[in-house]
Parts: C-alpha cells; structure tokens; sequence
C-alpha cells in the first residue's frame, strides 16, 4: 500500500527534518502497530515528493509534487504542513480523488477528498489569545499579523473575538511574511497605546517583531499563534524567550506520555513531532485498516470510519476521527498555551483551550 507524502517546504526530500527522527518515523510507528495487530494485511511503503511552497515558494512547484505522487499510484497523500499549499492542494485531491490529510492549519483546507489534521488552527487560535488576554486584564491590544492568507485569516478572527470580549484594538499592522526587520511595525503599534503585543502569521518574521520590542524596551504581554513551535529550534526561541504561544502537545496527555516513554524521549525534550508523527500515523492506518476496498474511494471512505481515536495532540481526551464531511480531525481541547521562559516550553496553567 502506497502512501505519498509531500513536502512543501523544501527543494528536495533529503533537505526536510520531518524524515529521520521527525514526524515521518512516528507515522511509520503507528502504521507498524496496526500491521503487526494484524488489521493491515500488507506492508505501507511511503513516496514521498518535495516542492518548495508558498510563501518562500510556489503554488506550481506544489501543483507538481502532488501529480507526482498521483502519478505513482498512492491510495493516500500526507500534507501538504502550510495553510497556502493547502489551499492549493485542496482542489488537486478532488480533481485526482485521491483522499489526502494535510496538517496545517486552515479548516478552509477541507473538501470531499482533503481531510485535515489541524497542527495549529487559522479560526480557533486567536479565539484563545484573546481569551488569554482578557483574563490577564488587558485592554488595548496592537497586531502585527503577515500580509498573506494566513495573517489575514488568523487577524479576522482574533480581532472578532476581542470585539466579543471587549477588547480594544489598539492596531492592527500588516507586514511581509518574509521581513527581516519589524521596527517600524512594532513601533506603530506602540504608538497607538497598545498594553499587549500579538503577532500572527505563519512565524518566518516572528523573531524579527520579537527582537523590535526587545530592542525598545517595551515590556508589555505578548503573545503569538502557533508560530511560537518554531521555539523548539533553540536560537529561535531564544528570541521569542518570554512569549505566550499556542502549541499542540499538553504536560497531562498519556497518550503522549506513553508514546515518549516507548520510543525514549528524555524528558523536557521536544515534545511536538512524536505527537504530530504519530497521530498523522493513527490517521492513515486506521484509514487503510476500515477501507471497505483498497482504492483511493475505498480509503476516502475508510477514514470518514475513524472515531474517538485517543489522540498524542491536545490535552487529555483530545481524540481523533472524521466522519461525513466532517474534516477536522481533532476534537476536544487540541490547542494548548505555552510560553518559552530560557529555552524551555512551559504549559501556561489555567489558560483557556481549544
């Protein structure tokens, strides 16, 4: 049984950290699981297909790697991990009807053929930060968010729920998803008498608005989308050191803690591909295992079967499942709020979910 899996953020295969010790060994675990169990009858071997998306890329160079893996005949299709490409892919599933899980985070990233594994959420997250930011008493908030689809999405729906809750925008800034520098931006926010700080995007600036209210000496709250996983890269969280984020993996999750435990992962080591790995892993196994037929119809349907699978992502109870045009994976409180204090992730304790 072959599935494919795209990389959409780099030029070639071998370039992408998610092979190796990422989350491309923790599927394989759960597909080995289910083989060994005796519930899939033959080996899964995995093709994979790289083309360097937006916004450091292109949508063609997507367009390509998915017909590529079509080509080659897969019964399934993992990603693409960024909410751009997966808008672009969306209509590549229908038209090839080759049932696909992207893991990004846009729930327009759905159809009949594209199933999501919601890594991060472009609607639900700002619904937290705003949560989060009310209960700290704040009252005038200023947003930096990427000119892009993404910053866009998330921006729309932060700024709805602070109206919801009556917290006032103080400002909202665009700025390019590929800057180096946000001191201009960060300055206008300042300016307008903002007493939070949040950014939203998909992260790639997300040090250089960190770095711009360090440099002033602006010490307000702050707090990003799920932009702030790429802490778990050293130097980067470094740079966010301090900040509120949302991230995917809970300290009280034991089907997490049981999976680190089986496969060695020391303690306070990087928690999020295991459980990323894994869960996109229970997701295509058990979609292969309830096929009626082994055809890309047959595993579009197998995974509308999966229910209340317990889930690696998301606190205790977060479970995983589709069903007849429901798309989103996840459900229960799947999203969590950390904050990166020296280098370490810690669960910010009481925080509103998701």
């Amino acid at each position: 049984m072959r599935i494919g899996v795209l990389h959409d953020m780099v030029e070639s295969v071998s370039d992408d950290p998610m092979l190796g010790g990422g989350s491309v060994a923790f599927m394989g675990l759960a597909i080995d699981d289910l083989v060994q169990a005796g519930r899939l009858d033959r080996e899964v071997e995995f093709v994979h297909a790289a083309g360097l998306g937006l916004p450091g890329g292109t949508a063609f160079a997507i367009e390509q790697a998915y017909a590529e893996l079509v080509r080659q005949g897969v019964l399934m299709i993992v990603g693409p991990a960024i909410g751009d490409n997966a808008l672009v892919a969306t209509p590549l599933a229908d038209e090839a009807r080759v049932p696909t899980i992207n893991w990004a985070g846009t729930e327009r990233g759905r159809s009949e053929f594209m199933f999501h594994l919601q890594v991060g959420s472009h609607e639900d997250e700002g619904v937290v930060l705003a949560r989060h930011l009310a209960a700290r008493d704040v009252g005038r908030v200023g947003v930096v968010f990427d000119r892009s689809p993404i910053g866009r999405r998330y921006a729309s729906f932060f700024e709805a729920e602070c109206e919801v809750l009556g917290l006032e925008l103080a400002a909202r800034v665009p700025i390019g998803p590929l800057a180096t520098d946000a001191t201009r931006e960060v300055a206008t926010v300042r300016s307008a008498g903002a007493d939070a700080l949040v950014y939203l995007g998909l992260g790639l600036t997300a040090t250089a608005v960190a770095r711009a209210r360090a440099e002033s000496g602006w010490d307000v709250p702050a707090a990003m989308n799920t932009a702030g996983l790429r802490g778990y890269d050293p130097e980067f969280g470094r740079d966010i050191d301090g900040w509120v984020y949302v991230d995917m993996v809970s300290d009280d999750n034991p089907v997490l803690a049981a999976l680190c435990a089986r496969v060695g992962v020391a303690a306070g080591a990087p928690r999020l591909f295991p459980a990323v790995g894994y869960d996109l892993g229970l997701l295509v196994a058990e979609g292969l295992a309830r096929a009626p037929e082994l055809t890309t119809e047959g595993v579009k349907e197998g995974l509308e079967l999966v229910k209340l699978v317990p889930s690696a992502e998301g606190r205790a109870g977060t479970t995983l499942g589709f069903g007849h045009w429901d798309r989103g994976a996840l459900h229960g409180e799947y999203l969590v709020l950390r904050q990166w204090l020296g280098a370490t992730s810690v669960e910010v304790a009481g925080a509103p979910t998701a």
